[in-house]
């Protein structure tokens, strides 16, 4: 399925680790500047939170190369669906750079998600990770398999299949991740999209288990809004949702993701800042 365009974004997790010199390598530098480059500091935390170390990462609308170069960086095993060839192909030009020197190589597959359990065949997956598109709010092909050329319901309908399709390819006992933000319908009213997205993981048999905001960097925001705001009161959003799911036991799903490293920035009087 065609990827949404992998937004302008920053992560503002306290306690987030260094950027590292892969992630400058790809560009990521260069975020606030409207690149479209999906956080790799996210990602990163993401993986090493919610998957086993050399876990299979699944992907099924991998439009950029970051989540797979990042899995790739950690020793995670990512295989992304994606329906456009100029995509991938610019993806795996990417990686064969940046990742030529690593064990696991990504793995991308064109093809639509709709299908991700023939895709993938006999292969599990140990974590789930995505950044699904926004419904119409950009459109990125006229492949009418795209989700971004169908109309809101219809993209509703086909979202939920891609989500059961991905939740019967991943292991029991393991986490999904979203990362998705509202969008507005023609009257400019929000539709709900985050919470279509957890409707959807629940009909498909796995629970909500964490919530997080993504906050992304102001910029230009309130120039840009100032208009929108005047003649519709419309409020600008500056954050995405990081939806987690498990599919099965939490307690059993934490356990395959190992130790993880945690720390309390401390303050000069000796208490957590």
């Amino acid at each position: 399925m065609s990827s949404r365009r992998d937004a302008d974004r920053r992560s503002n997790l306290n306690g987030a680790p260094p950027r590292p010199a892969w992630a400058v390598n790809t560009g990521t530098e260069n975020m606030s500047a409207g690149t479209s480059i999906f956080d790799p500091v996210l990602c990163e935390l993401a993986y090493r939170w919610f998957s086993p170390p050399g876990g299979v990462v699944l992907d099924p609308f991998a439009g950029g190369s970051v989540r797979g170069i990042v899995a790739a960086k950690l020793g995670r095993q990512y295989i992304g669906i994606e329906l456009r060839p100029e995509q991938i192909a610019a993806n795996r030009k990417q990686a064969e750079t940046i990742c030529k020197d690593d064990a696991v190589q990504p793995v991308w597959m064109e093809g639509d998600a709709c299908d991700t359990e023939k895709l993938v065949g006999t292969a599990k997956a140990d974590l789930v990770f995505s950044c699904p598109p926004y419904a119409d709010l950009e459109v990125y092909s006229d492949d009418p398999r795209d989700l971004s050329t169908m109309p809101y319901e219809a993209f509703r309908e086909t979202y939920s299949r891609i989500i059961a399709a991905c939740v019967a390819a991943l292991n029991p006992d393991r986490f999904a991740c979203f990362v998705v933000g509202d969008i507005r319908d023609k009257a400019g009213c929000y539709r709900g999209f985050p919470a279509h997205t957890i409707e959807a993981f629940k009909k498909a048999g796995v629970k909500l288990y964490n919530e997080a905001v993504l906050v992304t960097a102001v910029g230009s925001l309130s120039i840009r809004v100032a208009k929108q705001f005047r003649s519709g009161r419309k409020l600008g959003k500056t954050h995405q949702n990081v939806l987690v799911f498990v599919k099965g036991d939490s307690k059993k799903a934490t356990e395959a993701c190992g130790p993880v490293e945690v720390s309390v920035p401390i303050g000069d009087d000796g208490n957590a800042a």
